[in-house]
């Protein structure tokens, strides 16, 4: 009998997964009991980085600060145009560049201060300011002045298109029409964020600072902050100061901190969640035989890729960069490692998004790879320096990183390490370039092409590559905003792809789809391309018998 070796770490592992289990009473059925109190349970991946609305950038915290707080707009659920929010409505002039806002005299801050458009105001001047350092800065540029004031040019924030025309009146003034710029609004960089607790704890642009934590963080959305436990799990509940609180329905949700999917599927199994954030790749084909009710498949708008820093030895020259591009065989990749779940990519916008094809300017080709590494300088890999793939924590990640490491190895015969990271480390390290080529998904913050392409703009926040195109950046930031005609503005885009691709900062390697395991009482989650919930429509159903 072989020994069971046990470790500092398998003890820690235990003692998390005992302690997730005992956080719905007693290892009870948490989803029969939620069902009865409202209260949901839901897998959110790993440990929140910071709920803070300005400086995160990961799926699982816009989770937990949608239901803490709220744009001027919100996506309908279904049809993922924006409706009223804080807004209850706003006009446009007929040239497109000004928006004014009428905000809702009803609606006030989780600690019961009226929210005014002077909150807006700041709060769209923190998220801009250099010292701050957002990642999303970018989707403010659209107004006036806002990237010269966020890249320290304009001291002056009286100069930027944001103005007070009255307690609840905001107007913004625009460069040029943009045809998307209220579904900006809707993304988490855009929430106000109450000036007095920010400032009660530090200074506006201190990362660090405290104000978003249990205790301290007011907010202004359906739900409130009342328990946060490291590594286990968040709790929010329903905030009766709410401008529609009569719409919410749910009491409370808890959304666990699980990066082991396998761990997330066994806690559903259990009885211990409503929702999983994803299904281990291997346990799809046993749900959709056994129980297809429970599982759900759907297209989501995003990609799946490789990042590179462009500035690394041997990784500096484009040619190894399109050689690597080259040899991978996603069609195998997709069929084998992910189960034909996922469909192969070759660009970093997904087909189809607002009627937009990239154009495929590369496909699997390993000869033309070998004659592009040897034309750099590296036949058959000879003298090539050795590099890092850096992936945050997740089995489906290693699955494919082996994957890929095998085929560069064979094809090339390129030697790659492998490395993975804790969220937060591998988010350090992907924001400092610490790494020579990292693992990215890029999920749409808005159903435009420009959300993806905007991701490569010189010095932006999201670009950790070190890609830099003056021509590039003139059709993202200048030209493609200010052309209203669908083809026109396409023809653009397709010309930065291929300014793109001619440099390959980036390996696109697959097109995601969701996956979740959800239980049948689980109601008010309609399905959609942006895999977007409105927490206030969410509702639980009690089933007279849980599969």
């Amino acid at each position: 009998m072989k020994a069971l070796i046990v470790t500092p770490r398998k003890v820690l592992a235990l003692f998390l997964l005992l302690s997730l289990v005992a956080c719905g009473g007693d290892g009870a059925n948490r989803v029969e009991e939620g069902d009865r109190l409202g209260v949901l349970h839901i897998g959110n991946a790993a440990e929140p980085a910071a709920l803070d609305p300005h400086i995160t950038t990961g799926v699982s915290e816009s989770h937990i600060i949608n239901a803490l707080f709220e744009g001027l707009v919100i996506k309908n659920p279904a049809t993922l145009e924006p409706e009223p929010a804080v807004a209850e409505r706003w006009e446009v002039s007929e040239d497109g560049r000004t928006y004014t806002f009428h905000l809702r005299e009803d609606a006030l801050w989780s600690n019961g201060e009226p929210l005014t458009a002077e909150d807006f105001r700041w709060s769209w001047m923190r998220a801009l300011m250099p010292e701050l350092g957002s990642q999303y800065n970018y989707m403010f540029f659209s107004i006036v002045n806002a990237q010269e004031f966020a890249e320290g040019r304009l001291d002056d924030f009286s100069q930027v298109g944001v103005e007070v025309l009255g307690p609840h009146t905001l107007q913004v003034r625009l460069r040029e029409a943009t045809p998307y710029f209220l579904q900006l609004l809707d993304h988490h960089s855009t929430y106000p964020v109450n000036r007095g607790s920010v400032e009660a704890l530090g200074s506006a642009s201190d990362r660090l600072s405290r104000w978003a934590r249990v205790g301290n963080l007011v907010g202004n959305g359906p739900f409130t902050l009342v328990e946060w436990r490291t590594n286990s799990h968040i709790r929010v509940e329903k905030n009766p100061l709410y401008w529609d609180a009569e719409t919410t329905q749910l009491n409370a949700i808890v959304f666990y901190a699980i990066d082991n999917q396998a761990t997330e599927e066994r806690m559903f199994r259990d009885g211990q969640l409503h929702h999983t954030y994803d299904v281990p790749l291997d346990k799809v084909p046993v749900y959709l035989a056994e129980n297809p009710e429970l599982i759900r498949i759907e297209p989501y708008l995003g990609t799946y890729f490789y990042g590179i820093n462009t500035s690394r030895p041997g990784l500096d020259d484009a040619r190894v960069r399109r050689a690597l591009a080259l040899s991978v065989d996603r069609e195998l990749l997709a069929e084998t490692v992910t189960q034909g779940i996922y469909r192969p990519g070759y660009s970093v916008v997904p087909p189809d998004t607002m009627g937009y094809n990239p154009p495929q300017l590369f496909e699997y080709d390993p000869d033309e790879a070998r004659r592009l590494l040897a034309e750099a300088g590296y036949p058959n890999g000879a003298g090539f320096p050795s590099f890092s793939i850096l992936y945050n924590t997740l089995e489906q990640h290693q699955k494919i990183a082996v994957a890929i490491q095998q085929m560069w190895s064979q094809e090339l015969g390129i030697s790659v390490q492998l490395v993975n990271q804790e969220w937060q480390v591998y988010l350090d390290s992907q924001n400092t370039r610490n790494f020579d080529m990292v693992r990215r998904g890029w999920i749409g913050d808005y159903v435009d092409p420009n959300n993806f392409l905007d991701l490569f703009i010189s010095g932006g926040g999201n670009n950790h590559t070190g890609f830099s195109n003056a021509r590039y950046d003139e059709i993202i930031l200048e030209q493609a905003p200010a052309t209203l005609d669908r083809d026109e503005r396409y023809a653009l885009f397709h010309e930065a792809e291929r300014l793109l691709m001619a440099e390959m900062p980036l390996i696109p390697l697959y097109v995601y789809q969701s996956k979740h395991l959800v239980r049948p009482s689980l109601k008010g989650m309609p399905s959609n391309i942006m895999d977007f919930y409105n927490w206030k429509y969410v509702y639980l159903e009690p089933q007279t018998s849980q599969p």
